[in-house]
C-alpha cells in the first residue's frame, strides 16, 4: 500500500546545510475528521488562501542566547518541567470551521500559527483559548501562505508568556523534542519524540494541482495529529525549534492520525516570517 501524506490540518474536523539535495515529499491537505466532536461536530481543514496584511506595531521576538546543540542546554531537565515551562505559551485556536493551535510570541498578545488554521476565518471569528482557560477574540494581523504561517493578535489580555525561539540551525538529528498543542481539540496536549531528519522539502496542498512547497522542514516522530497545526515543537530547554504543520498518513483520507512522521516549519523561518508580518 502506498503511503499518502496530509498537511497537519486544523481539525476537518499538524538552515542546516546539507551536502545533497533534500528529499522532496508530497503531502496533500487531508479531510481528517476528529474522533471527538467539537464546534458542532466537525471543523474543516483550511486551504492556502491569502489574507490582506494589516499594519502592526514593530515587535521584537525573543531568541535564545545559548549556543550549541539544542539538546545539550538542559539534558538533565525532566520533560515534565519542560512541558510546564512551554504550556503557558501555547494556545488553542478555533474559527467557525477549523481548530488548531498557536504560540504566543509577544506579551502584547501576538500569536503565531499556521495560515491554514485561520485561512477560512471570517471577520472576528478567531477564538483563542489560553492554557489558563481564559478565552479571547483575535484579529488577523497578516498571513504568509507561501510559508503556511500567520500572525493573529488578542487585546485586553495581560500576563502572557511569550515563547523563546531557539536557533533551528543548531538542531541535530536525534535531539529530544516535545510537540505541544491541541490535537483533536484536546487543549494543552504534550507528546515527546526526537528529531528524525532535517531540511525536508514537502509539498502541501488541497490536491496535486494546488500545492505549496515548504523547504527546510524538521521531521519528527513526536505524535502530532489534526489540531496540532500551528503548535510548538520545542527542544529539551523549552525553546521553540519549529511550528508543527504536517503529518504523514497511511490513509488516503488522512484519517489514520499520527504514524510517527510529522513535519514542522523551522523556528528560524518562523521567526523571520513572523517579524515581517508584525512589522508590515
Amino acid at each position: 500500500m502506498t503511503e499518502q501524506f496530509a498537511p497537519q490540518p486544523p481539525l476537518h474536523v499538524p538552515p542546516a546545510p546539507v551536502a545533497r539535495k533534500p528529499r522532496r515529499i508530497g503531502l496533500t491537505i487531508g479531510a481528517a475528521v476528529a474522533a471527538l466532536a467539537i464546534a458542532g461536530g466537525s471543523a474543516v481543514a483550511g486551504g492556502f488562501v491569502a489574507l490582506d496584511l494589516q499594519p502592526a506595531a514593530a515587535q521584537t521576538i525573543a531568541t535564545a542566547t545559548a549556543t550549541g546543540s539544542s539538546s545539550t542546554t538542559a539534558e538533565t531537565t525532566s520533560l515534565a518541567s519542560v512541558a510546564a515551562t512551554v504550556l503557558p505559551s501555547v494556545v488553542s485556536i478555533q474559527t467557525e470551521s477549523a481548530v488548531g493551535s498557536g504560540v504566543i510570541i509577544a506579551a502584547d498578545g501576538s500569536i503565531l500559527t499556521n495560515n491554514h488554521v485561520v485561512a477560512t476565518a471570517q471577520g472576528s471569528t478567531v477564538q483563542v483559548t489560553f492554557n489558563s482557560g481564559k478565552t479571547a477574540t483575535a484579529t488577523i494581523v497578516g498571513t504568509d501562505p507561501t510559508h503556511d504561517l500567520a500572525v493573529i493578535k488578542v487585546s485586553g489580555v495581560s500576563g502572557l508568556t511569550p515563547i523563546t525561539f531557539a536557533d533551528s540551525g543548531t538542531v541535530k538529528v536525534g535531539d529530544t523534542v516535545l510537540a505541544v498543542g491541541s490535537p483533536l481539540g484536546l487543549d494543552g496536549s504534550v507528546t515527546s519524540g526526537i528529531v528524525s531528519a532535517l531540511d525536508r522539502t514537502i509539498d502541501v496542498g488541497e490536491n496535486a494541482r494546488n500545492t505549496t512547497s515548504l523547504t527546510g522542514a524538521i521531521q519528527t516522530d513526536a505524535a502530532i495529529n489534526p489540531g496540532n497545526s500551528g503548535g510548538a515543537l520545542v527542544n529539551s530547554a523549552g525553546q521553540l525549534v519549529g511550528i508543527n504543520t504536517a503529518i504523514a498518513s497511511a490513509s488516503s483520507t488522512g484519517e489514520s492520525g499520527s504514524i510517527g512522521v510529522g513535519f514542522a516549519i523551522s523556528s528560524n523561518t518562523a521567526k523571520q516570517v513572523a517579524q515581517q508580518l508584525l512589522n508590515s
